[in-house]
């Protein structure tokens, strides 16, 4: 299943005994362009001191109340290293925050959460893990990226500007963004498109903006964006009209 950025922000997030507040925000890497981290906003429980959530400890979610799970407990989540959410967050923090919930680095391994393909843990999983943590060393780089900072940046065709970022869809499986949602209507009143993060050429972080491998007469051709009608169907139109591999076929 695939879910929308934009909608899932504001849903609350219940731990085992409770409620820890609402979703805010989501940090994604720069590189895989994977979500890693969700933002809750604690309310007066914590003072409104936010706290990062991983995929790792999501739970079963009722999208009908607007509801996601975690499997922590309120105590666990409180002790939880305090995050900065106005700085980026380093590769230092991570370690310690994966340290204390016992997750592995997800940037210790060949596949997309590291020793795995997806957030899950299973014995043989930790024991990997506990090895590779055993063998780490500590790294500085920033990386991450704010879902709610990056919104809004501009994108830029290989002949010109179409739009700015408006949302992220993700695969609620693998937390990878799938698509990111680009709003054209300063070109094409109304109209939404979808560009994948591996069309992108490159960012420019320092002056917000995105630059896609496509041309603007391209995109203006390509199937527009509905979120009621995004399914397999629609995807294999897109990918065929940009004559890009299909991501569930590599």
């Amino acid at each position: 299943m695939q879910y929308s950025v934009k909608d899932l922000k504001g849903y609350a997030i219940g731990a085992t005994d409770g409620d820890i507040g609402k979703l805010d925000d989501f940090y994604f890497d720069d590189e895989s362009w994977t979500i890693r981290y969700l933002v809750a906003e604690t309310g007066n429980w914590l003072l409104n001191r936010k706290v990062l959530i991983s995929p790792f400890a999501l739970g079963k979610a009722d999208l009908s109340r607007e509801r996601l799970n975690v499997t922590l407990t309120k105590k666990r989540v409180e002790e939880s290293p305090s995050i900065d959410t106005d700085k980026p967050v380093s590769r230092q923090h991570e370690a310690a925050y994966s340290d204390y919930y016992r997750y592995p680095y997800y940037w210790g391994g060949p596949y997309l959460w590291g020793p795995m393909a997806y957030p899950r843990l299973s014995d043989a999983a930790q024991r990997r893990n506990e090895e590779a943590r055993a063998k780490r060393e500590e790294a500085y780089d920033l990386h991450l990226r704010s879902a709610n900072k990056v919104t809004g940046y501009h994108i830029e065709a290989t002949d010109g500007d179409i739009g700015h970022v408006e949302d992220f869809i993700i695969d609620g499986e693998t937390w990878e963004i799938r698509y990111i949602v680009v709003d054209t209507q300063n070109w094409w009143a109304g109209k939404k498109v979808l560009v994948a993060p591996q069309w992108i050429d490159r960012v420019n972080w320092s002056d917000s903006k995105v630059y896609v491998d496509l041309s603007r007469e391209t995109i203006k051709n390509g199937p527009e964006y509905h979120p009621e009608a995004l399914n397999r169907k629609y995807e294999e139109t897109l990918y065929d009209h940009y004559k890009r591999p299909k991501y569930w076929d590599l």
